[in-house]
């Protein structure tokens, strides 16, 4: 199977990963020279980069939240991008990775797209955004882009320094919400970045921890990684609903017949369940280059307790945990049923814990807790053994349990 985009793309990828170290500077430096619309001060960018990248700056934090799709994700890491003018917040950098390293087959070579993911990661974290440029489609110019994936999502993004004008006849899909601004400068966005006390970004798209160990190696990088979990029928219940088409098995199976077990389908759940819990026993472990840096959140007790479970967050990042986040907090775990849409970060955080048990057939969680069981023992989520027992809400689902130490 081939790769969908061309040799000479993924040739440059190369060039690029190879020689990022030494010249970040020069092409930082160069992206500026090319980019009219960024001023410059005496102090310009260069040093500021030079001094980064000789050593970690003082005090800042890089903050990575691992989870899989439909684990409330995009309403956790609502956490960091509402911190304020402190934070800058990426959501999803790497959906433009996956995207160009997908294969005919739908699926991606396991052990390029890690190492794609790890370097840009890295590079973004030293608010680079040379490398992610790379894979954006179509390439920006002159390192603008009005195709940056869900750009509105990050509030850094959407800020007064980094907005540009706007553009006649130039349409941005993920445009902002809070200001009119013209396509994204990602010179702007590094300059901006550089500027911001800690750095935070989401992602669905890494599949083991352990491929990410080269970032904290790196001493210019003090990252910490927060991996967000949950309970995996209430995902697959979740993905039902929010990706119809592609879980139309699952839902033929829950109106009909048995399902079948060596289904392709049932062998990826399977497999997204064994890379969750590989990597959680490695940072539960604490291994000497996690120590320290791993955290372990169930999505559960963040909708139940989300100010305790926010505030334990911020305290094993050692980012101070201001009123601003906690306003946004006490707004969002408790909106009306109007503005609980699949997508959005407003929830009625108490009730979404129980609503899956009312939506996926007792036979389908059979299936799951059959092919996920030693994810869900891990994780303290109890089987049921009856459809009874699973729409019984009197009956909880969920073990106390202490991940972290």
């Amino acid at each position: 199977m081939k790769i969908k985009y061309t040799i000479p793309i993924v040739f440059f990828m190369a060039l690029v990963i190879i020689e990022k170290e030494n010249n970040i500077i020069s092409r930082v430096s160069d992206k500026l020279k090319q980019t009219p619309q960024t001023s410059l001060q005496s102090n310009s960018l260069s040093d500021i980069l030079l001094e980064h990248s000789g050593s970690r700056l003082p005090g800042r934090k890089h903050i990575l939240l691992l989870a899989t799709t439909r684990t409330g994700s995009s309403f956790v890491g609502e956490f960091f991008n509402q911190q304020g003018d402190n934070m800058f917040y990426l959501f999803e950098p790497l959906w433009h990775v996956e995207k160009m390293l997908t294969l005919e087959s739908g699926g991606t070579n396991a052990t390029a797209a890690a190492k794609a993911y790890r370097d840009v990661l890295q590079q973004l974290f030293l608010c680079d955004f040379s490398l992610l440029e790379s894979f954006i489609d179509p390439l920006p110019v002159d390192h603008i882009t009005a195709a940056l994936f869900r750009r509105e999502s990050s509030s850094s993004l959407c800020e007064k320094a980094v907005c540009s004008p706007v553009v006649k006849g130039v349409f941005e899909r993920y445009h902002c919400k809070t200001r009119r601004c013209g396509p994204l400068n990602l010179t702007m966005a590094s300059e901006s970045c550089l500027k911001k006390e800690h750095i935070a970004i989401k992602s669905v798209r890494v599949r083991q921890l352990d491929t990410l160990r080269p970032l904290t190696e790196d001493p210019r990088l003090d990252v910490k990684f927060i991996q967000l979990v949950r309970d995996p029928r209430a995902i697959l219940a979740s993905r039902m609903v929010a990706f119809a088409a592609k879980y139309k098995n699952w839902k033929e199976w829950a109106m009909g017949g048995n399902v079948p077990i060596d289904d392709d389908e049932v062998r990826k759940l399977k497999g997204n369940c064994d890379n969750i819990r590989m990597s959680a026993k490695i940072g539960l472990r604490q291994p000497l280059w996690l120590r320290g840096r791993y955290m372990l959140v169930r999505y559960e007790d963040i909708a139940r307790f989300p100010m305790k479970k926010a505030s334990e967050m911020y305290r094993f990042t050692g980012i101070p945990f201001t009123p601003q986040v906690k306003s946004w907090i006490l707004k969002n775990t408790q909106a009306s049923k109007e503005t609980s849409g699949v997508y959005s970060t407003q929830k009625n955080s108490s009730e979404q814990v129980e609503k899956w048990r009312f939506k996926l057939p007792f036979k389908i969680a059979q299936v799951v807790q059959k092919v996920c069981g030693p994810t869900l023992k891990l994780f303290g989520y109890k089987f049921v053994s009856s459809e009874e027992m699973l729409t019984n809400k009197s009956v909880s689902l969920i073990e106390d349990k202490v991940f972290n130490f």
